[in-house]
């Protein structure tokens, strides 16, 4: 297959009753044939995009070939091998790519650990995986590694991708240091006289990584990856997803998350150059730069962005408004296959020219489509994108299943749905309504827990502990996750993702968690968008300085008060919250309240504020600011405490 002439057709789904499967003989490889291949279709194409002292620069693609041979045979002088664990703990830059592929190429096995876990959490992966070697991105992760050092009785060598001083005695040394003696070495003949014998010796069975979910509760697993498991959904992607060789991509979720580094190596066997966003906070700039055609992201990207054109006040927000009125309508018709009202086709051209033109600009202006996964997308949030011309295709997949078993596709998409299956996988619903899945992508299994892959795995099938529908057509909703149902004290079975998605969709709000597990009623704890709420407490007189303040000033309760509820007036009675926290302080990776990949830890969030809980319910007040300020970090906590973690949704 070639990425923009040879684009296979998707094959047809096979639906029935709660089930839904595409059959497709999809090739098998390793992903060192997916580098060689790739480099050798496209060899003078860029393979990657980065900053450097504040000019973005590339690397073709045979230039990346041969830097991945010296790494390759630096690591074998210095003693990395098959089957040895080797991690990379870094942000997303050229020197993760390097690793990546030259520890395969080795034969060696891979453990990505997010960048932003503290020192103990880092120790634990470490240790549990048995890592030989770790390549760090700077001065701040060596020493991160350096104070657990005396509990990693493995670990051998530390490299820095940044130049800094080595320090034999530490085993420490550089990135820059391991190219070069890889590189004599080959020149001497001392190593990498067999790169393409070790590579062809790989074999799609072989372990290509071990990846340490985050979870939502308890210790993280290692889920392990083959080559195989890899290489079959980039091979169903790419028949999926229409991706183009002269197409540029932006990436921006870390590499340590499984969605994001399946899909660069899909885009990079597609032949697309991807371009490494300097940091999220600079992605509003990095878009306009780079002018990417497709972008992968976790919901918040496009809910921040949705926030902050719903923002605008006065005449502009009056216009913003207006057309968001229009586009929805036009959407609605677009999308049941009808053609709109004539005075609404006019309508949405004038919207689209004057506001909605605007937000494509933001996005470089040259955006075929974005894909979302992670965590739910709201509805509305992708109509509000599909009437203002973007496109986001929302997917599903676990850790455990490579990621991605579920894609909409712009020729077959349906809003509020994570699409059909990709070629090859099957999704069964059980009798409780858990999504089951089988195919070629799903985990070998988890690192040194047979019995917990034992209870993962039953004949083939995955239980990935979401709830979901599959309507006739096999498009796959996701309802919530099997563990996280409240059952109130009346019985009643309440899923809270739907109603937090809802409410989430409000400009005025950034996060939600509903709780009330065995309660008599259900409550919220709400953090507001303050950058949506502060300009509208200055428009409407609220006279309040600080955060906390505004909180606790009736006239924003109950504005938040109306937005919130407002959003719920289709639900049942019993379903309805009854009552809103108001917290002060947004939820965060460093404190713990958000796993790395965005995702809420609702088990630490329901323990930390467990007084503002227990005042909802003592109150007669609808909505209150919190009563105690949390704890600021769980850094100190173990991650081995506790149970085992149920899958975590990445895609």
């Amino acid at each position: 297959m070639t990425a923009e002439t040879g684009r296979r057709a998707a094959p047809e789904t096979i639906v029935r009753e709660g089930y839904a499967a595409t059959p497709f003989e999809v090739p098998t490889g390793t992903i060192v044939q997916l580098l060689l291949e790739g480099c050798a279709d496209f060899p003078k194409r860029e393979a990657f995009r980065f900053k450097e002292d504040g000019a973005w620069r590339g690397i073709t693609r045979s230039d990346l070939l041969e830097r991945v041979r010296d790494l390759a045979a630096g690591l074998e002088t210095l003693g990395m091998g098959q089957g040895d664990r080797l991690a990379i703990l870094s942000d997303n830059r050229l020197g993760w790519a390097l690793a990546d592929y030259a520890i395969a190429c080795r034969g060696a096995v891979s453990v990505p650990v997010y960048p932003v876990l503290p020192a103990n959490q880092v120790q634990y992966l470490l240790a549990d995986s048995g890592a030989r070697l770790v390549f760090v991105s700077d001065a701040e992760q060596r020493d991160k590694v350096l104070s657990v050092r005396d509990q990693l009785p493995d670990l051998d060598v530390i490299v820095v991708f940044d130049n800094v001083d080595p320090d034999e005695q530490q085993g420490i040394t550089t990135l820059q240091e391991v190219l070069r003696h890889g590189a004599d070495a080959r020149v001497a003949g001392e190593a990498g006289t067999d790169f393409d014998e070790v590579a062809a010796r790989c074999r799609p069975e072989d372990l290509l990584t071990i990846l340490y979910t985050s979870g939502t509760t308890g210790a993280p697993k290692g889920v392990m990856l083959t080559h195989a498991n890899l290489f079959h959904d980039v091979e169903a992607s790419l028949i999926a997803l229409p991706l183009r060789e002269a197409t540029r991509a932006l990436s921006l979720l870390p590499l340590s998350h499984i969605f994001e580094r399946m899909l660069d190596y899909a885009l990079f066997r597609a032949g697309v150059t991807i371009a490494y966003a300097e940091s999220i906070q600079a992605v509003p700039d990095n878009l306009v730069e780079i002018r990417p055609h497709v972008v992968a992201s976790v919901p918040r990207l496009y809910e921040k962005i949705h926030a902050r054109v719903m923002a605008a006040s006065g005449i502009r927000g009056m216009l913003v408004d207006w057309a968001v009125g229009v586009g929805e309508a036009w959407a609605d018709d677009t999308l049941a296959g009808r053609t709109p009202p004539l005075g609404v086709r006019i309508q949405h051209a004038l919207a689209d020219r004057l506001v909605f033109s605007k937000l494509r600009e933001r996005t470089g202006g040259e955006l075929e489509f974005f894909i979302s996964g992670g965590a739910p997308l709201s509805a509305d949030i992708a109509r509000f994108f599909y009437a203002a011309g973007v496109l986001i295709l929302e997917g599903y997949g676990l850790s455990e299943t490579s990621p991605v078993t579920n894609v909409n596709t712009p020729e077959n998409m349906r809003l509020g749905t994570v699409g059909k299956p990709i070629p090859g996988t099957e999704i069964r619903l059980a009798e409780d309504g858990e999504i089951l899945v089988r195919g070629p992508q799903v985990m070998k299994g988890y690192y040194n827990l047979p019995e917990a892959t034992d209870a993962a795995i039953e004949d083939g099938w995955f239980h990935t502990g979401d709830i979901g529908a599959i309507d006739a057509d096999g498009f796959l909703t996701i309802t919530d996750r099997k563990k996280e149902l409240l059952v109130t004290a009346n019985g009643k079975n309440i899923a809270p993702a739907p109603i937090e998605q809802a409410i989430k969709a409000d400009r005025f709000v950034q996060e939600v968690v509903m709780v009330g597990d065995r309660m008599p009623y259900t409550v919220l704890l709400v953090v507001p968008d303050f950058d949506a709420l502060e300009p509208w407490a200055r428009s409407n007189g609220v006279a309040a300085e600080g955060r906390r303040a505004l909180i606790e000033h009736a006239g924003v309760q109950e504005k938040i008060r109306a937005e919130v509820f407002g959003r719920l007036e289709r639900l049942a009675r019993y379903e309805t919250p009854k009552k809103i926290a108001l917290l002060e302080r947004p939820f965060t990776i460093e404190s713990g309240e958000l796993t790395p990949t965005q995702k809420v830890k609702r088990r630490v969030v329901v323990e930390r504020y467990a007084a503002t809980i227990e005042a909802l319910y003592d109150t007669d007040d609808d909505v209150i600011a919190e009563v105690v300020s949390p704890r600021q970090t769980f850094a100190d906590e173990d991650p081995s405490d506790g149970e085992r973690p149920e899958p975590e949704t990445e895609a």
